[in-house]
């Protein structure tokens, strides 16, 4: 059987897309603070673009790329920073109210049952006070535990720290050079495939773009929305919740469900159980309609083709083949295959298969 010179350039290509597969799946700890790195890059290289013009050319690049850089990093630790006073207030609030909210829970339900009939022995006393031992142990006995684990693990432990300053190195130098490399990639594409692949990368790139804009206008209104409607039920972890919901909303519905939970956990130690019922159902299913019909459908757009069902397969999918690196990944490659997706549908089209 002979092939057609098309059909073996096809042939190659795609063996060459199986072999970069295996290589991303075989070298992924390796390659993740390097994807991190790409993938950090690839968002930012347009801010870094935009220093530039704006100076006209007269700011050297590599300022332009230390500012952005410095920018990232302050905006990171910041987000962080929000994760302690939630732990720091929560863990007391904890150790407050819950024998509190045992004892609310043991009058309430013991009528309730006795209504039905229903004899249950809940020893809620014994319980309350195995959870409250557990809570109040020294916590020096946890740190030795964490620090031996440490110890233990210290060459995963170094591994880790060094993939986390790994991580800004690289990000420098693909910012000063994310063009140059752009280029040098494109120079390997043969002359009489560079149209195609100059406007497929083109349409991918857009489409890419649109929805990272779009999902971040997103995450940032809700956050305020959220930290508002929050800080209007006057909980005092409005602020960090609500920012916290809204930022991991990237991932759809499985940030949003982590917040609602934080939300209904600061909620029930802080008021009790009703209002922290009322609060959680108000902003969140408000914030939740807001989002879903007429924030997103604006901000995103339907005609991106990112549905949010495709991104959370996208994630678990390539999250199940390459692990951590696959997550990275996900976004951008779902961004590519919609593209060659759309192509292959249209040439089907326009075939003479479809019209025979």
């Amino acid at each position: 059987m002979q092939f057609t010179p098309t059909q073996k350039r096809a042939a190659a290509w795609m063996a060459i897309a199986f072999l970069g597969l295996l290589a991303l799946r075989a070298l992924g700890p390796v390659l993740t603070p390097f994807i991190i790195a790409c993938v950090l890059a690839y968002a930012l290289t347009p801010l870094v673009d935009r220093l530039d013009a704006l100076w006209r050319g007269r700011m050297p690049r590599i300022l332009a790329v230390v500012i952005v850089e410095l920018l990232l990093v302050v905006v990171l630790l910041s987000l962080s920073l929000l994760v302690v006073p939630v732990l720091l207030k929560e863990l007391p609030l904890m150790r407050e109210q819950i024998p509190v909210l045992f004892d609310r829970l043991h009058d309430r339900l013991s009528p309730w049952l006795a209504q039905f009939g229903v004899r249950i022995s809940l020893d809620l006393a014994s319980l309350r006070a195995q959870l409250m031992e557990y809570l109040q142990t020294n916590w020096s006995d946890s740190f030795g535990s964490v620090w031996s684990s440490l110890k233990i693990g210290g060459s995963v432990a170094l591994m880790v720290i060094f993939n986390v300053l790994l991580v800004p190195v690289a990000l420098f130098y693909l910012l000063l050079d994310w063009k140059r490399l752009v280029a040098r990639v494109l120079e390997l594409v043969p002359p009489r495939a560079r149209p195609g692949v100059d406007s497929f990368t083109s349409e991918a790139d857009q489409v890419l773009g649109q929805y990272l804009r779009g999902q971040l206008l997103v995450m940032l209104t809700m956050a305020a929305f959220y930290s508002g409607g929050l800080a209007l039920f006057g909980l005092e972890l409005a602020l960090p919740i609500g920012v916290f919901t809204g930022l991991a909303m990237f991932v759809p519905y499985v940030g949003f469900g982590i917040g609602l939970i934080l939300a209904l956990l600061a909620g029930l130690l802080e008021f009790g159980s009703a209002k922290a019922f009322l609060m959680v159902g108000l902003v969140y299913g408000t914030g939740q309609v807001f989002e879903g019909f007429f924030l997103t459908p604006r901000l995103v757009g339907e005609r991106i083709g990112l549905h949010p069902l495709a991104v959370i397969f996208a994630l678990l999918a390539f999250g199940q083949l390459f692990g951590f690196v696959g997550v990275l990944v996900a976004l951008p490659a779902s961004a590519v295959l919609l593209v060659a997706i759309r192509r292959a549908r249209s040439g089907y089209f326009a075939s003479k298969l479809y019209h025979s």
